[in-house]
């Protein structure tokens, strides 16, 4: 965008009524740091969300000169028809969508407070257990296998039961190996590692005293813990020694405690531990805290890879057993990325990766004082429109204003009203809907924009618009002034 000669553009921006006074502000900022003309033209409609392309071209009216037209978010499913019109018309300029939500048309622009082109960026590399690998079947373990590798891990560790040798690992790691996936073998079962290894796995957890003389034939990589009975840092320096002196390569891991049983001392083994040796590879098992904590996983996730990225531990292993964290490999791969960022620049990892912000959401809407009653006033249409805001949920239309914390009443208040009352079956329900959505985003304290899917960062689902549909479907109005005055309104 920096070469681009912003100064022969003039910008033709399009909105409803209600987002005018907001909008102004920005395009005004915007015009004065690129150098580019505009104009704006407020259509005669209160929320640009019910605009379609069909309903633009009839008002849409951009002065001579006009380079670009931006219109509002809702409108990129009728973009090209609105393109093709004006180039049929001759008038030669572009037409885009800018954001649905005004507030992020600064991004539309290119503008940043952060410069991000190398964000993306890791070195943690990410270890999925599988736990008790040994007890599914051979097409669910590649199910799996396949799922988290596409989620982000870098290699599957297989997690081998203590009480009951597996006999057929071979014949596993054989097939995930077919399918290009890097594995590692979580047992300390000699027998088990060795022929995990044989058979194409090339990382072996765990290698402590007990184990290490049979690691020196595996040929593969292991991973280093202390011995129970000694003390941590003797230990892993004792065997790391055996296995250098042998040519076997590996890396430390000095165990992650739970909270509650040396959660603190734990972590500052590590910090301890690459002190004492600066270059040596390291890894941390971060599922003994995840799995062992009543808390989502990814906040959890993201600290521990922090501090991991600042103490370059290489490696980290993560399960997803318990329910709330049966996202972590992706809560892991995210916050590789976001911490690597953070490091590497020497700033707060914040305004960077909004899929690790899931619960609540990154910014708040607000809604200045009388704002809903002078909506209620000003609209024309029988459509009803849904807020949240962070108070109470509010239902407005044509001289309706419904508010309170509890759906089933609002919708109670709509029903007693002569409108409310003859809604039909799927009107209702998608009223319903919306006003659970909005109930949903008042209880954790989102924003709710109607129509929209709540933002739930990397597991939003997103879903299809139907308040235009439940537009179009209302009945035909009793006579033609009350329709123009809907259409335009």
């Amino acid at each position: 965008m920096t070469d681009f000669d912003w100064s022969t553009q003039q910008i033709h921006f399009v909105t409803g009524k209600l987002a005018r006074s907001a909008l102004q502000p920005i395009v005004d900022s915007l015009s004065k740091r690129f150098g580019f003309r505009y104009t704006i033209q407020t259509m005669p409609i209160t929320v640009a969300a019910l605009m379609t392309a069909k309903w633009t071209l009839r008002h849409l009216a951009p002065p001579e000169g006009t380079t670009r037209i931006i219109l509002p978010g809702y409108l990129a499913p009728g973009l090209e028809e609105i393109q093709n019109h004006l180039d049929q018309k001759q008038f030669d300029c572009r037409v885009e969508c800018g954001p649905k939500d005004l507030r992020e048309l600064p991004r539309h622009f290119g503008v940043q407070q952060t410069d991000r082109s190398d964000y993306g960026a890791h070195r943690i590399e990410i270890l999925a257990e599988i736990n008790h690998a040994n007890r599914l079947p051979l097409v669910d373990l590649v199910r799996q296998a396949r799922q988290w590798v596409a989620e982000g891990a870098d290699r599957i560790d297989l997690g081998c039961d203590p009480a009951a040798q597996w006999t057929s690992i071979g014949d596993a790691v054989k097939k995930l190996r077919d399918e290009g996936i890097r594995l590692s073998i979580d047992t300390f079962d000699p027998w088990e590692a060795a022929e995990g290894t044989r058979a194409g796995a090339d990382l072996v957890l765990s290698v402590n005293r007990s184990n290490r003389h049979q690691a020196i034939d595996w040929g593969a990589e292991v991973v280093v813990v202390p011995d129970m009975d000694q003390p941590w840092l003797e230990s892993l320096m004792e065997t790391s020694q055996f296995l250098h002196d042998h040519q076997v390569p590996y890396r430390l891991d000095p165990i992650l405690e739970p909270i509650g049983c040396g959660f603190a001392k734990s972590l500052h083994r590590y910090y301890t531990l690459r002190q004492h040796a600066p270059d040596v590879a390291m890894m941390m098992g971060i599922g003994n805290l995840t799995e062992l904590t009543d808390s989502d996983s990814a906040g959890i996730n993201t600290l521990l890879l922090g501090y991991c990225e600042e103490l370059q531990v290489g490696s980290i292993l993560t399960t997803q057993v318990i329910p709330w964290a049966q996202s972590s490999v992706r809560e892991c791969h995210l916050a590789r990325k976001l911490v690597h960022y953070a490091v590497a620049h020497s700033l707060p990892p914040k305004h960077l990766e909004e899929g690790l912000v899931m619960l609540r959401d990154p910014t708040r809407r607000h809604y200045p004082e009388g704002w809903f009653e002078e909506l209620a006033t000003t609209i024309q249409d029988p459509n009803y429109r849904i807020f949240s805001d962070g108070v109470q949920l509010h239902l407005v239309s044509a001289g309706i204003h419904l508010q309170g914390t509890d759906p089933m009443e609002i919708f109670s208040q709509l029903h007693k009203t002569p409108r409310g009352a003859q809604l039909t079956a799927g009107h209702a329900f998608y009223l319903g809907f919306e006003l659970a959505k909005a109930m949903t985003a008042l209880t954790l304290g989102k924003n709710y924009e109607q129509d929209e899917a709540l933002r739930w960062g990397m597991l939003t689902r997103e879903e299809e618009h139907a308040r235009l549909t439940w537009t179009r479907q209302r009945p035909d109005p009793p006579n033609k002034a009350t329709a123009e005055a809907r259409e335009d309104s």
